[in-house]
């Protein structure tokens, strides 16, 4: 993060990091370098630092820097997706015969990359509820390399009191990596809590338009930030630059958006929690949420993704989905545009018949930032 953004808020820095006027015309706008190579001034001479878009690229540089800043740290790195910026952290931080710790409730794609790619690598994992700490310390053995944290997470919204859980990684000489996906860095900044990495998919808030597909890593470690620009540039699953420009944009907006969300959910939940035919309402935060003291020291909000369950079982959950008209049936999340899905049979079906599989009843919703009496009306229509 340059110093210079060091003591902005947040939503300055969110317009401004990385977003350096183009010194050619003055564009106020990072332009999209959509370009493969770069002339050299004679052999090795490199003009600012660029020589093939896959070792770096302008546009994704604006876009690194603004997410270091973001997010506290000194090195960001954007890839093509979440799950390409997972995979390039892991290739890193282990090897065959490590140990990972990952989280009884996690995004499906996460568990399939440890139980379907790296398992067969030969790294092993435990899986630990991480909202307990003592279920953490307890999973962790003399092999364990990474503990894994998602909070809130997918889907069941569960809270992990982030710097207990460090303590326990740096005793174990362990990294801990935070998924920040659902909270975004407008709301939770994990590594000034003390986590190693912060991982997201910038596809869902970052973004925040359902038009892009992108991963990001976030350290406050320079020496670990070289090291996974080495492999993000080894392995090459890097960001385009129309991309990289797309979630530049996106992320503008972000404090504004992830308010309205957060404000949106709050009036969603309070409809829900009183609907006859809803049994449960899982959102960090409700009082009785299990993790509510946590969330709400760690949180600047609760955000805009709630999950409940819904009397009668799987078929009427499936129903509920199938009749919402302005929430669009759809996975992922994070967008202006409210969405709504069935976990068990589409984010979460890799986690079918494991220790993360989801309540088969449950329906899980990212609130938009249309206005909540139409949604509120549509899901009171869903639910017949």
């Amino acid at each position: 993060m340059s110093d210079e953004h060091t003591h902005q808020s947040f939503e300055t820095r969110a317009i401004h990091a990385g977003n350096t006027a183009d010194p050619l015309t003055g564009a106020v706008v990072p332009p999209i370098y959509q370009v493969s190579t770069y002339k050299q001034d004679g052999v090795g001479g490199l003009r600012g630092g660029y020589e093939y878009s896959r070792s770096a690229n302008p546009t994704r540089t604006a876009l690194e820097e603004n997410l270091a800043a973001l997010e506290g740290g000194r090195r960001g790195l954007a890839f093509a997706s979440g799950l390409a910026a997972e995979d390039c952290l892991l290739r890193t931080l282990l090897a065959p015969g490590d140990h990972v710790v990952i989280p009884n409730d996690a995004y499906g794609g996460t568990f399939r990359l440890f139980a379907k790619v790296v398992q067969r690598w030969g790294v092993d994992f435990s899986v630990a509820d991480t909202s307990d700490v003592e279920a953490v310390r307890a999973a962790v053995n003399d092999r364990t390399k990474v503990i894994w944290v998602e909070t809130p997470s997918n889907p069941l919204l569960g809270i992990t009191n982030i710097a207990a859980v460090a303590d326990v990684a740096r005793t174990a000489g362990a990294k801990l990596v935070v998924d920040n996906t659902f909270a975004s860095p407008y709301l939770q900044q994990p590594l000034s809590l003390g986590a190693d990495i912060v991982v997201h998919s910038l596809t869902k808030y970052m973004g925040g338009h359902s038009d892009v597909v992108g991963g990001a890593l976030v350290t406050a470690d320079e020496a670990l930030g070289e090291e996974l620009a080495y492999h993000q540039n080894a392995m090459g699953a890097v960001a385009g630059p129309f991309d990289s420009w797309i979630v530049l944009r996106g992320i503008k907006t972000l404090a504004v958006r992830m308010d309205r969300h957060s404000e949106n959910a709050g009036k969603v939940v309070e409809m829900l929690t009183q609907h006859p035919k809803v049994t449960q309402v899982l959102y960090p935060g409700l009082p009785e949420h299990p993790g509510h003291e946590i969330a709400a020291k760690q949180m600047k909000a609760f955000g805009g993704m709630i999950s409940f369950r819904v009397a009668g079982g799987e078929e009427a959950a499936v129903e509920v989905c199938n009749r919402a008209k302005l929430f669009t049936l759809g996975e992922s999340l994070g967008g202006v545009e409210s969405l709504i899905e069935h976990p068990g049979r589409m984010t979460h079906a890799s986690v079918a018949g494991s220790a993360l599989e989801v309540p088969a009843d449950l329906v899980r919703l990212s609130v938009g930032i249309e206005n909540v009496d139409d949604l509120l009306a549509d899901l009171r229509q869903a639910l017949g």
